[in-house]
């Protein structure tokens, strides 16, 4: 889980956004308090602590005041969103230009993402789609 070169306090806060987004941490259930997860990363309190306020920040978690942490509603959707930002920034705008370069347009790209679908998922043994 821990990764070099990333603060700890990063990957606790995309560790729980992993479990959202997997479905393993539901909305409106309790999140994982600040001492759980310094146990069981066998981290500092007060780092597990900056994760979970990060993800209070962006409105993923609140407190309920004596009971702990919980995944607001609409966190799901909200981190889909992001992610999606952060996909496209990172592998969209790169392709798109590579594209470009090769004289391809959108029909062309849709084409060849079709093509290679279907071949990974033949080549996983599943039928296409």
């Amino acid at each position: 889980m821990i990764e070099e070169g990333k603060p700890l306090f990063l990957q606790i806060a995309e560790q729980i956004e992993d479990s959202i987004l997997e479905g393993s941490l539901a909305e409106e259930a309790q999140a994982p308090s600040t001492n759980e997860l310094a146990a069981f990363y066998r981290i500092n309190p007060a780092t597990a602590a900056k994760g979970v306020a990060v993800l209070t920040d962006k409105g993923v978690i609140y407190k309920r005041r004596g009971i702990g942490m919980f995944v607001s509603e609409g966190a799901r959707a909200l981190l889909l969103g992001e992610r999606r930002e952060v996909f496209a920034d990172r592998y969209i705008d790169p392709l798109l230009a590579e594209a470009r370069t090769l004289g391809l347009d959108a029909s062309d790209l849709a084409a060849l993402l079709t093509e290679r679908a279907a071949q990974i998922t033949n080549a996983e043994g599943k039928n296409p789609a």
